[in-house]
């Protein structure tokens, strides 16, 4: 019997949530499994993975072959590099303390880097909100200046028919006393 670390979709169409299982490879993707041992929010930004590490690499120590999704997850996560670790401390290659040395030191690589990249991305996320500011204030004056020169444009035949006007006028007002 060929076991299998692999996702079953569920959730809602166009809104799919994954549980990370360890199932028969002949069973069907959303069918029977053996152990259920995490699940996956890709919809989520970052995606989100809770998953039973100690569970996981157990099934990997006893043969179970990942999906290539789920060896990226599982690879994601450190389970992997925690099963790398412990074939060399079973091969007798590194000590135990070793071992969970090295993943703890990259453990805390892995947080420094996702800190990283999040203020990375709230940094990258207000400069794109400054530079849509700006574009909005430069889209503004040009508009403002726009209905200024077309004010502007009003204005001087509005003075010339002003000019014009008094002259017209005078006999106009002088003809409105003499009609009442």
């Amino acid at each position: 019997m060929a076991v299998k670390i692999r996702l079953a979709r569920r959730g809602r169409k166009k809104r799919a949530m994954y549980d990370i299982v360890v199932a028969e490879s002949t069973s069907p993707r959303d069918g029977r499994f053996i152990e259920k041992i995490g699940s996956y929010n890709p919809n989520t930004d970052p995606s989100t993975v809770v998953l039973k590490s100690e569970r996981a690499l157990h099934w990997l120590m006893v043969g179970a072959q990942p999906t290539d999704t789920a060896r990226s997850v599982l690879s994601h996560e450190g389970i992997m590099y925690r099963k790398h670790l412990q074939v060399g401390v079973n091969k007798g290659a590194i000590s135990q303390e070793q071992a969970d040395e090295k993943f703890a030191t990259w453990q805390g690589d892995k947080e420094n880097r996702k800190a990283g990249a999040a203020d990375n991305k709230a940094q990258t996320k207000e400069e794109a909100r400054a530079a849509r500011l700006e574009a909005e204030k430069k889209v503004n004056e040009a508009r403002a200046e726009a209905i200024a020169k077309k004010n502007k444009v009003e204005e001087p035949v509005a003075e010339v028919a002003a000019e014009e006007a008094p002259a017209t006028e005078a006999p106009a007002s002088e003809e409105t006393p003499a009609a009442e």
